[in-house]
């Protein structure tokens, strides 16, 4: 996709106040340079003369090393990679930037713990609007933030307060180089990616599922990321994830891949309670599928595609 210089550099300077970056400050990112947020990080880092330390490809416990070693102080990462990070805490770490993934409680509290000093600020965006919200102390649980400064957030077509995100912002991006892209529409007045959602009266936004992952299933519109979600909680040690298969009877059915991990599994019946709990008969998954080998993207979220390739039972 192509984008405007200025559509980056109007955050870096919002950033820059936010976070108070100084020359002083050590920057490091975590992903391959083909993930966006390890690419803003690094554009970031260079316009605000922060140095910057690339620590793509070491074991998380080397990660941490450097991190100590180089005194950090500013850290560029997914949930997947902050979660994967073990050793003694780095008190140099004072921001943690975090985005491209669902920040789970057991998440948040291993970063307060790893970085005993630093302020954790989730984001959610896309490569095509970059950011949209940002998370604060009073940020409720489950909400992804309210509007990124400078970000106007409109729900439009709701119903019950539930609609399709629409984005005002100077960040957004021009267009596709190669290829569009179905979700994404935008007109005078904003931007959509398709992401469905609500604003609370104080405007934390809250996130149900992107349209174009929404399925039927017993004539109820169905958001498997609200079970991802779900997973991530009652699980917050093992990768999971979720994808949809056509039923005859039904629409759809869900079926969950969680990784198997080093501990004993979950136990099914207890999994399948908490989830009725939770969410209800519907959400609960047809099949429960433990794999070791959990597929995963450059930037460190479950490869839907892969897992999908394959039929996942008989």
């Amino acid at each position: 996709m192509r984008r405007s210089r200025s559509s980056w550099t109007a955050s870096f300077a919002v950033n820059r106040k936010l976070f108070a970056f100084a020359s002083s400050d050590r920057a490091a990112v975590f992903g391959a340079l083909s993930h966006s947020l390890t690419l803003y990080g690094i554009a970031e880092s260079h316009h605000c003369g922060l140095g910057l330390h690339l620590l793509h490809g070491l074991r998380p416990k080397a990660q941490i090393e450097q991190l100590n070693r180089h005194q950090i102080s500013v850290i560029y990462a997914t949930p997947t990679q902050l979660r994967m990070l073990s050793g003694p805490p780095a008190p140099s770490v004072r921001v943690v930037l975090c985005g491209g993934g669902h920040l789970d409680e057991a998440t948040h509290a291993h970063v307060a713990q790893m970085f005993p000093r630093a302020e954790l600020r989730a984001f959610y965006g896309s490569s095509e609007t970059s950011f949209v919200t940002l998370t604060d102390a009073q940020t409720p649980a489950g909400s992804v933030g309210r509007a990124y400064p400078g970000v106007t957030l409109d729900i439009r077509t709701a119903q019950d307060g539930v609609g399709e995100v629409w984005v005002q912002s100077p960040y957004l991006f021009d267009h596709y180089v190669d290829g569009d892209s179905a979700a994404t529409r935008r007109d005078d007045e904003g931007m959509t990616v398709g992401e469905i959602g609500r604003l609370d009266e104080n405007g934390y936004l809250f996130l149900m599922g992107r349209r174009d992952r929404m399925v039927t299933i017993a004539d109820r519109n169905v958001h498997p990321e609200a079970l991802e979600t779900l997973l991530a909680t009652l699980l917050p040690d093992r990768l999971s994830a979720v994808t949809t298969w056509p039923d005859a009877r039904r629409g759809h059915v869900l079926v969950a891949y969680i990784e198997t991990g080093a501990t004993a599994p979950p136990d099914d019946a207890w999994l399948r309670q908490e989830i009725t709990k939770a969410l209800g008969a519907t959400m609960v998954p047809r099949k429960i599928i433990l794999t070791a080998q959990f597929p995963l993207l450059a930037s460190g979220k479950p490869d839907l595609a892969a897992m999908t390739q394959a039929q996942p039972w008989p």
